[in-house]
């Protein structure tokens, strides 16, 4: 069952470690392309709204299935706890407390990504609408002078 303990720590532990780099990337990308978007660029509402969200999906996917994956490694580390109970009749209550302790470490790891995950991704949804509304007032006052 040596596997199953790898696969908590490394696999799941360490696929929430890669998705929380995923996210942090993919946001500051994000926030660096807001800054430097020259708005009078786009002719048209819909390709303003494609370019601000642009992976936004993955930070929103990497918010709502992140509990779920610590949820997974708690799961799995609550079966290794019971499986070392059943090997060894004897075992001392501390192990099993501990055994415990380390398999809710998955859950706590998968809501800090998704915490994390979910205020980027409203932040930068909020930076996309903001950008979105200054669009069409500089465009609606454009259209207001011409037909004047």
């Amino acid at each position: 069952m040596d596997w199953l303990s790898n696969l908590i720590d490394y696999g799941i532990m360490g696929l929430l470690g890669f998705l929380a780099v995923l996210v942090l990337a993919i946001a500051l990308e994000r926030f660096h392309s807001y800054a430097r978007l020259d708005l009078s660029r786009f002719a048209a509402p819909a390709a303003l709204e494609l370019a601000l969200s642009r992976r936004l999906f993955v930070i929103a996917s990497v918010a709502s299935n992140a509990p779920y994956l610590g949820l997974l490694g708690t799961v799995f580390g609550i079966m290794l706890t019971f499986h070392r109970m059943g090997e060894n009749a004897a075992i001392d209550t501390g192990e099993i407390m501990i055994g415990l302790a380390l398999a809710l470490k998955a859950t706590a790891a998968g809501l800090a990504v998704a915490l994390v995950s979910v205020v980027l991704y409203n932040t930068l949804l909020r930076a996309a609408r903001v950008k979105t509304l200054l669009w069409q007032m500089r465009h609606g006052e454009e259209n207001k002078q011409e037909n004047t």
